[in-house]
């Protein structure tokens, strides 16, 4: 054996030895317990095969336990306990039957893993069965022993093996010993993961298809999710970065996984909501600190009765559900498969300010180009292509200062800037003073997707549009009356003319998809009268437009010289990844920066848990989000709640 392995073996030796010294005291006077159902020299009527039985603790399965019997040939069972007596081998042998015999071992000290009858018994045995009970016994009983030997054997051999709660809960490469003789419950584990009261111990079973794999039971029933994202986070501490990350796997009272030597498995159920749930760890690498769990975005997926799990990857087919859930402070809420947010510009808008009609067309405006972006991602796609999406409607609509509807320069030309960013890869795509094409954010798309700059403008701008191939307009498509009204009206008084309830126009939207990627896009004609080549902050990344995955993605509107500035976007995602600020707070300290300095305007951000924020330094905006579990909302002025 090499001296590494030799050395782990022995320390794991002498740590189980002094765990278990004070219960072995108490105990050793008490011989294990030995119960036998049926004929223990009988041949095995049928082929012995390999398999996993991961039962929830509840009721016993009976279905289940006849596909765990016919794994075992319907031959011989041994049974494990620490806890329980006789009763497991009545409703074994008597109750479901079918199997040649039951015989039950019940330890009650470590030293009875080293006797010669109960390891013959268990070499022999057709299948193994570990009951529930106190797991902390398990790993004080057997870790490091002859009987912890066996059990790999027994599986590596190709028999199966069966637990139901505590019996489960202790087969995965790592797995909660409660070895402070209680059970944590979620409240506690996620206010400090990295804690003593969460006992995960190591080296323990190996069984290759829990690999990578900790598993919980009486799931659902004791709502113990937030325990295994604790359990999962403090497991992979010290994890090796190239290593895959590890799952959780939780399994309900009325369900039992039953796993073929190939790793597929399938649920039984004697309830019809009866699941297996897998934890994806991906999002809970990375926990060094003592304090309240914080993971923003953590997949969790539901395993049904029409299901199949893959073992160990975790890989379902036929979920009955996909979730995503994130822990802030130490609690878990459910975030939303995709979300979306929008802004259509901001200005001062106050109750009354607006006709019912302008007013109900502003939101009609909005409510389609939520539901453009939303289309895209309710089929799965990119956040990327959402946001895109939705922009391109808002470009389209002569309300908003982008696209048709854009505003006047001095010179009396509509000059177009756009911007969009891929969180997932940090690339983004941005042009400045466009005049012919249709959708900018098109274009900002290509500069991103099909040039090896960020930032095109002007002329140059217009040639790769054409280049590309994408839709070229006469500028005369963004002109509408109302914009050259108010260049009329500022070229009389030589200084802006807006009208105060679009005072700031930009159009931007951010998402985030189904896979967790974030993006962010902006589009805007910038300022009535703006002179010299005039570029504001909605192309600069950075400062209007910006995103990246696992912080935020924010797009920007309001008087830009100051965003750029304060390079507000980019601020508002380190404020969440250098100081731990929560995204509405990184928001808004980020727009209080910007008025600090003289800028006015608000600011849309989405962070990796789905929870768009809306940000404004005392102006209205107009704006709107939608998630896979909700209709479109929009809102225009300051004061107005959300109908959650």
């Amino acid at each position: 054996m090499p001296p590494i392995r030799l050395f782990k073996r022995v320390a794991v030796l002498l740590s189980a030895l002094l765990l278990a010294a004070p219960l072995a005291a108490a105990a050793k006077d008490q011989p294990y317990e030995h119960y036998v159902y049926g004929a223990l020299n009988t041949p095995t009527p049928g082929p012995v095969s390999g398999g996993l039985l991961l039962m929830g603790g509840g009721d016993r399965n009976i279905d289940a336990m006849k596909w765990f019997f016919g794994k075992a040939g319907k031959g011989h069972i041994v049974v494990l306990s620490a806890s329980y007596g006789k009763e497991i081998g009545e409703e074994f042998y008597r109750d479901i039957g079918g199997i040649q015999s039951v015989e039950i071992f019940v330890f009650h000290a470590r030293s009875q893993a080293t006797d010669k009858k109960i390891l013959d018994r268990l070499r022999k045995a057709d299948g193994i069965f570990i009951a529930g009970g106190d797991q902390s016994r398990y790993v004080r009983f057997w870790r490091g022993t002859p009987v912890n030997e066996i059990i790999d054997a027994h599986v590596a051999a190709g028999k199966p093996l069966a637990g139901t709660s505590a019996g489960l809960a202790m087969q995965g490469e790592k797995l909660y010993g409660a070895m402070d003789d209680g059970s944590i419950k979620s409240p506690e584990a996620l206010a400090d993961p990295l804690g003593p009261a969460n006992t995960i111990e190591g080296d323990f079973l190996h069984l290759a298809l829990l690999k990578g794999v900790v598993t919980d039971t009486h799931f659902k029933e004791r709502d113990r999710l937030g325990r295994l994202f604790a359990f999962v986070a403090k497991a992979q501490v010290g994890r090796a970065a190239d290593a895959p990350a590890m799952i959780g796997l939780g399994v309900d009272e009325s369900a039992a996984l039953a796993v073929e030597p190939d790793g597929s498995g399938r649920i039984y159920a004697t309830a019809p909501n009866g699941y297996a749930w897998v934890i994806d760890g991906s999002g809970l690498r990375d926990v060094t600190d003592r304090r309240p769990l914080d993971a923003p975005r953590v997949k969790v997926t539901g395993i049904g009765p029409g299901s199949v799990v893959h073992l160990p990857s975790g890989r379902v087919d036929a979920p009955v559900f996909v979730r995503n859930y994130a822990a802030r402070a130490g609690e878990l809420v459910e975030v939303p498969r995709w979300s979306l947010a929008i802004h259509g510009g901001a200005g001062v808008i106050k109750p009354g300010s607006l006709t019912p009609d302008k007013e109900a067309a502003y939101r009609a405006g909005l409510d389609a180009a939520l539901r453009a972006g939303s289309a895209v991602l309710d089929k799965g796609g990119p956040a990327l292509d959402a946001v895109a999406a939705a922009v391109r409607v808002l470009e389209d609509n002569p309300l908003f200062n982008a696209g048709r509807g854009a505003v006047f320069t001095a010179e009396g030309t509509n000059e177009l800037d756009s911007a969009i960013m891929d969180g997932a890869t940090l690339k983004a795509g941005a042009v400045a003073g466009v005049t012919r094409t249709r959708h900018p954010i098109d274009l900002a798309r290509a500069v991103m997707d099909k040039s090896p700059h960020v930032l095109l403008a002007r002329d140059g701008a217009d040639r790769f549009s054409v280049e590309q191939g994408l839709e070229q307009v006469d500028p005369a498509w963004f002109r509408t009356d109302q914009r050259w009204q108010q260049l009329l009206a500022w070229r009389k008084k030589h200084q802006a003319a807006l009208d105060p309830t679009h005072l700031f126009g930009t159009v931007g939207a951010v998402a985030i998809d189904a896979d967790g990627n974030l993006a962010a896009a902006t589009s805007t004609g910038g300022m009535t009268g703006k002179r010299w080549g005039r570029i504001g902050d909605s192309p600069i990344i950075g400062a209007g437009t910006y995103a990246s995955n696992g912080r935020c993605a924010v797009s920007a509107t309001g008087s830009g010289e100051y965003f750029i500035r304060e390079s507000a976007a980019r601020q508002v995602c380190d404020r969440v990844a250098w100081k731990g600020e929560s995204l509405n707070d990184a928001a808004q300290a980020t727009i209080a920066a910007v008025g600090a300095i003289g800028g006015d305007g608000g600011l849309i951000a989405m962070g990796p848990d789905g929870r768009p924020v809306f940000a404004l330094n005392d102006l209205g905006m107009y704006r709107g989000r939608m998630t896979a579990r909700a209709e479109p909302q929009t809102a225009i002025f300051a004061d107005e709640a959300w109908a959650d």
